[in-house]
């Protein structure tokens, strides 16, 4: 499709609309809000992938590249199908074809920085006068695609951020933290592009993933090669399904054939609730206690269903013994493990538990609250992020807009704003052209500038007249989430 076209039906018609003699237009892309309680700094991300996908591959394989008539046509018919003949016109697109790239300039923060608040995280201008009416027409695009691996890299760093900080105080492996929140969110997201961002982001925090195509994701916009770096990885793991098949009468023998036949040795993580999650613990594992200790490898047992903290940490008001007492303890009960130098128990190496349903962050904080209560370290769990994390947020969340905020005018510069009366202050934006300090490790917005500051502070180019200026790797952006976090604990 011409990516003309992947925008809102009201912005074709707005290059008429701004003034006679307008020349450029200054906009920026800002998280204004948090609905998250506690949260003001939101993680950027993805702005690259935008660049690379949309206005460098996508303009010159889908418009720059096709024949100019058969373009205009194209748009034409679109158009006055969609608004009925009307005055649009097409001289502008054929403009921009026989120019032949994008006349912009994004100049951006460091993707994987985390960004206060009312700060913006990219500014973007036309370069050309006549196409001043470009910038605030990529304004549906940009959005459409941006929040969400913004919003996913931010929830991802603060479960990183409650992981390491009980793998900190419990655990002798805090290195595990990588592997501890996995992601399995890709069958609950709104489409497989929301699906890619979404795990890229959560991939900043972690390595742990179901979402294979993610990894191609990253190496083909974000410069990692997963034969020479771990970008992600999983284990061999069943299905409600594999198990079912097995008969409710054979699912011992289902569990030994896995743990001593398909999977002699390595990792393998076993669905554990498809009928009576306490008897596998209490009666299965028992019996096969001797294979799985004797293994190279480990056994995870995965719960499914049920009230995650209690399953994992035992309920103190549950019915029965097993569920007073919870997985990781009755793994405790057959398995046995150590009490490291903190003082908390960790289980045997060969044997452990995921659980994977409806995880949130507070939930995950109380999980790993309440192991540490009972003398467990939290990393004898790993959790299972899906879209119940990532997909129930929406652009508001953070409160993500682009807005203008500067424009010129017959060769005259207006420092342009909005401040609705009757907004709590949400939407009041900024004003003029924007440059952003970096003070003690927060980046901070000072607006209404002259251009010659606003060539100065932490926004740098990154592309400019449709040429990539700047190309970030996924190692430097880990390293940027993983020192934030750092600075923060």
């Amino acid at each position: 499709m011409n990516p003309l076209l992947l925008t809102d039906g009201y912005k074709v018609d707005h290059r008429r609309q701004y003034p006679d003699g307008t020349t450029l237009v200054y906009s920026n892309w800002t998280p204004r809000k948090s609905r998250i309680e506690g949260l003001d700094e939101v993680v950027f991300f993805g702005l690259q992938y935008f660049i690379k996908k949309y206005i460098i591959h996508d303009f010159e394989q889908y418009f720059f590249k096709q024949p100019k008539e058969e373009v205009v046509k194209k748009y034409a018919r679109r158009i006055n199908n969609y608004l009925g003949e009307n005055q649009v016109g097409t001289k502008h697109i054929e403009d921009l074809h026989d120019l032949g790239y994008i006349p912009m300039v994004f100049k951006a923060l460091p993707e994987g920085a985390s960004v206060l608040l009312r700060v913006p995280m990219f500014t973007m201008y036309n370069t050309i006068p006549e196409f001043f009416w470009l910038t605030n027409y990529f304004e549906t695009l940009l959005s459409a695609v941006i929040w969400l691996p913004c919003n996913s890299a931010t929830i991802a760093r603060e479960y990183r951020k409650v992981l390491d900080k009980y793998a900190d105080q419990t655990s002798s492996v805090p290195e595990f933290v990588d592997w501890q929140a996995h992601d399995f969110s890709m069958r609950g997201m709104g489409g497989i592009e929301a699906a890619l961002t979404s795990a890229s982001g959560h991939l900043l925090s972690f390595t742990g993933s179901d979402t294979i195509p993610a990894i191609d994701f990253l190496e083909e916009y974000y410069n990692t090669n997963s034969d020479e770096e771990l970008v992600a990885g999983s284990v061999a793991a069943t299905e409600h399904s594999v198990m079912c098949m097995g008969t409710t009468e054979g699912e011992y023998e289902t569990f030994k054939r896995l743990i001593t036949e398909v999977y002699p040795k390595g990792i393998v993580s076993i669905v554990s609730d498809t009928w009576d999650l306490w008897k596998v613990l209490t009666d299965y594992l028992p019996r096969l206690r001797e294979d799985i200790v004797s293994r190279e490898g480990k056994v995870v047992i995965r719960p499914d269903s049920g009230n995650p903290v209690d399953i994992i940490c035992g309920n103190p008001n549950g019915k029965t013994e097993q569920e007073r007492k919870g997985v990781i303890e009755l793994l405790w009960d057959v398995f046995g493990g150590t009490t490291n130098a903190k003082g908390f128990k960790e289980l045997v190496p060969q044997i452990g538990a995921i659980y994977g349903d409806s995880i949130t962050v507070a939930r995950a904080t109380l999980i790993c609250e309440r192991l540490k209560e009972k003398g467990f370290a939290s990393t004898n769990i790993v959790l299972g992020i899906g879209s119940f994390t990532y997909q129930y947020n929406t652009r508001d969340t953070f409160g993500f807009a682009m807005k203008a905020t500067y424009g010129e005018v017959n060769g005259e510069g207006r420092a342009i704003f909005k401040d609705p009366i009757t907004d709590d202050g949400t939407k009041k934006s900024a004003k003029g052209l924007m440059k952003i300090d970096l003070i003690d490790g927060k980046y901070h917005l000072t607006d209404n500038v002259s251009w010659e500051e606003e060539k100065q502070g932490e926004l740098k180019e990154v592309f400019r007249d449709g040429k990539l200026l700047v190309d970030q790797s996924l190692s430097e952006i880990r390293t940027r989430v993983k020192s934030e976090i750092n600075v923060e604990a």
